[in-house]
């Protein structure tokens, strides 16, 4: 399931409480796309503003929703007794795999971090996808560490963040990570505005925060790039520079949880608080940027 396009749908919610009916919109949405899996409870699924019962109750949505296409759920949490606690839950609950970052108030170093996964991995009978995010985490990973913790049993992939924007030193990233961890471990690029360039340098995988919203969008995007037709692909992804710049001025959160307000996908508000979508100015911005993203998901809309 480390392969082609994963989806990451918000997790809908407000201070009155998870908005259940538009997570199974979500879902159907993707379902209906074709992705080829379900990234539940990501940094998009607000997985740090939920408590156990609200992560079970998410993921169980999820999963009776997803019509079989695999889930994978995060695990996440400050100790390593929830993260097991959690860990616990998916498999449960009939999760496909899970992703764990390391995840933490206080800054972790190299070998707390290995042990959380040493510790995790020993109890688990599903796979894992390592989740390194720095951004979120304020971790950084090495790519020695990186390698020691691919050998561990059940870790199946590697989420990493953006790559160089020139191809050839994006290669040379995805190549000198894959040289030190094993053949079975897929590597998937996160952080959209990397996506094609992360894809066409090597990554297996795309793990999405915008295909939550618009699966038919990226799945065309990360079919292109698996056919080898690189330079249409990347054609696509530069129509979507005004989206990308959002993401980097405001999160991906924040702009994706205003999209799926404007499309009508969730009710608003769409995020916990203190967390709030974007003003009334980026807002305006961002609903002249979606109608050419809403032709690209219309039905009517050939698949390239």
């Amino acid at each position: 399931m480390f392969h082609g396009l994963s989806a990451f749908p918000l997790t809908p919610l407000n201070e009155t409480g998870i908005d259940e009916q538009s997570i199974v919109t979500l879902i159907q949405r993707l379902v209906n796309a074709g992705v080829d899996s379900i990234g539940a409870l990501g940094s998009t699924g607000n997985y740090a503003y939920l408590d156990r019962d609200e992560r079970s109750r998410v993921l169980q949505l999820v999963i009776h929703s997803a019509e079989g296409i695999p889930v994978m759920t995060s695990i996440s949490a400050i100790r390593t007794l929830d993260v097991l606690r959690y860990a616990e839950d998916a498999q449960k609950l009939g999760a496909s795999a899970v992703l764990l970052a390391p995840f933490s108030y206080q800054t972790l170093m190299d070998e707390e971090v290995f042990k959380l996964y040493e510790q995790v991995t020993r109890s688990l009978s599903v796979p894992l996808c390592v989740y390194d995010n720095p951004s979120t985490t304020h971790f950084q990973f090495s790519d020695e560490l990186h390698g020691r913790i691919a050998e561990l049993p059940n870790v199946s992939s590697i989420k990493i963040p953006g790559v160089p924007s020139d191809l050839a030193e994006a290669r040379s990233r995805v190549n000198n990570l894959r040289s030190v961890i094993p053949p079975h471990v897929t590597i998937g690029i996160s952080g959209d505005p990397f996506g094609v360039i992360g894809l066409s340098a090597g990554c297996e995988a795309w793990y999405s925060a915008l295909a939550g919203i618009f699966p038919k969008t990226c799945l065309q995007l990360t079919r292109l790039v698996q056919a080898g037709y690189l330079d249409e692909a990347k054609r696509l992804s530069d129509l979507l520079d005004p989206l990308w710049k959002l993401f980097f001025k405001y999160g991906s959160l924040r702009v994706v949880s205003t999209a799926a307000e404007i499309s009508d996908f969730v009710s608003s508000p769409s995020l916990p608080l203190p967390l709030q979508s974007l003003s009334p100015s980026a807002r305006k911005d961002l609903e002249a940027i979606l109608e050419d993203l809403q032709t690209l998901e219309s039905p009517d809309t050939p698949f390239l």
